[in-house]
């Protein structure tokens, strides 16, 4: 039985990647080069639909081919972005080292995070350059800064319990779960609601 949850609460965030905690040793992908980190990228994609949907039922199952043939699409419909992103950062960075640091800070707070979970959604390259989508961000600019606030503090729990190895696949597999939750909020439910 499939569980949706309107939306995820600290604590419930907090306590998703140990619902499973068999499932955090796929993390042990890490350490196969190439092959094992696009299965790892695919898995996360999946994962970050999940979340969109509003299921946090725990991790799912690792299906390594199926996820490595998606890690390796993904990758590379990822990187015209990656590249029109490097190009305007280096170019901010060349007029000036601050207005690079600035312009950094400020896509990496407001545009890349709701861009990423657009593209991680629509899987397409298009989706990336889904501009449009920051409207989301303008409109609920407060909403917005809490969810970045609480995505940051939740980071920062999993980083401290890296020291015991744990934080390092749970910061892995839900280091998006709460931008991904509001996306499925904001976004997929109003266009659901629109058709």
């Amino acid at each position: 039985m499939v569980i949706i949850i309107e939306t995820i609460i600290f604590s419930e965030a907090l306590k998703y990647p140990f619902k499973k905690p068999q499932r955090l040793l796929y993390v042990l992908l890490l350490i196969v080069p190439i092959i094992g980190w696009l299965a790892l990228l695919g898995y996360s994609v999946r994962i970050v639909n999940e979340f969109i949907e509003g299921r946090y039922e725990g991790l799912i199952k690792l299906d390594f081919m199926e996820d490595l043939k998606l890690g390796f699409l993904f990758f590379l419909k990822a990187l015209p972005f990656y590249i029109v992103y490097s190009v305007v950062l280096f170019a901010a960075m060349y007029v000036n080292e601050v207005l690079g640091s600035l312009v950094s800070l400020l896509l990496g707070v407001f545009v890349i995070p709701m861009l990423a979970i657009n593209f991680y959604r629509k899987q397409t390259v298009e989706s990336f350059f889904e501009f449009d989508i920051l409207k989301v961000v303008r409109d609920n600019i407060g909403e917005y800064i809490t969810t970045a606030l609480k995505q940051y503090a939740l980071n920062f729990i999993f980083l401290i319990l890296s020291i015991v190895l744990v934080g390092i696949p749970a910061m892995l597999f839900a280091n998006m779960i709460f931008f991904a939750d509001m996306y499925g909020r904001l976004v997929e439910k109003r266009e659901g609601s629109s058709l």
